[in-house]
């Protein structure tokens, strides 16, 4: 299989930016240079990369290729650099996938930590903790923060801490939906906030506390300062991390309703394993910020 480093880088821009237009105005060449790159690859391979969708999205041999081409190409960039080539431009992208509320609390320190002198600039990508793995697993980041733990073949996993969270209303709130507190009838009646429908932490949190599945009425508020402050605010009650409560002007804006029951999410920083120096002392950084992960 003959295949070009400009194919390869190809193949990337075009996954990453969805469309051929796209991978176009990024490496800035023409549409048709993008055209006959795929075209030449998939000869190459004899096998169909990528769907010609919006977005495009990588077949099953494009998921492996796709693979040979972020690995090829980080190596290519780290040994221009090590060489002394391409000093003055060029940066290097290290696509990673996190979860919110990591992203809220102790993960951009994480990214403030890797030293300038490896010359990387951030793709993040924000999903739940349950779900940065599936990008990782098609590909798409090189690393992620994500509450899976059994490593894939070519991966390196690091046990990172838990995020701890606790249910919280506003004193208000907690006033008018639980005198009594969480009973399993205000629980099912009071309304609850949820950052959007991928999230299952409160409804395993009722499951856990009421032992029965209760369908309270419920907001979606899918950022994590607006989901915070929109219990708060009284729209309703949440599980809110303890990393978030903690850093409030005003943490007694926020009323524990279970203080004997934190829910703790184990979390992992998952990593394709790279001879790259960048994504070692990426690895590195989150490791020391993720001392904010013991729990309180």
């Amino acid at each position: 299989m003959d295949v070009t480093l400009d194919q390869l880088r190809t193949l990337a821009a075009v996954v990453d930016e969805g469309t051929f237009d796209g991978a176009s105005a990024a490496l800035r060449v023409t549409p048709s240079a993008i055209s006959q790159r795929i075209k030449a690859l998939e000869s190459a391979c004899g096998r169909v990369l990528v769907t010609r969708t919006k977005p495009v999205q990588p077949t099953p041999p494009g998921v492996a290729m796709l693979r040979l081409a972020r690995t090829t190409t980080r190596l290519a960039q780290d040994t221009a650099r090590e060489i002394g080539v391409d000093t003055r431009a060029g940066y290097a992208t290290l696509p990673i996938a996190v979860n919110a509320d990591s992203l809220a609390t102790w993960f951009l320190s994480a990214l403030a930590r890797l030293p300038a002198r490896y010359r990387a600039v951030f793709d993040v990508h924000v999903d739940d903790q349950d779900r940065t793995f599936d990008l990782f697993h098609s590909e798409s980041v090189l690393a992620a923060v994500t509450s899976v733990a059994r490593p894939m073949p070519g991966c390196t996993v690091t046990t990172l801490g838990s995020m701890r969270y606790f249910a919280c209303a506003a004193p208000d709130f907690v006033d008018a939906w639980f005198p009594e507190g969480l009973t399993h009838d205000a629980m099912a009646e009071a309304p609850l906030v949820v950052f959007n429908r991928k999230d299952t932490l409160q409804h395993r949190f009722i499951g856990e506390v009421s032992g029965a599945a209760l369908a309270p009425p419920t907001h979606y508020l899918p950022a994590s300062a607006d989901f915070v402050r929109g219990i708060q605010l009284g729209l309703g009650w949440g599980l809110v991390p303890h990393l978030q409560w903690a850093a409030l002007a005003d943490p007694a804006s926020l009323v524990h309703l279970a203080p004997d029951h934190p829910v703790d999410v184990p979390l992992y920083w998952q990593a394709w394993t790279l001879d790259s120096p960048p994504l070692r002392a990426l690895t590195a950084a989150v490791q020391a910020a993720a001392g904010a992960l013991r729990t309180p």
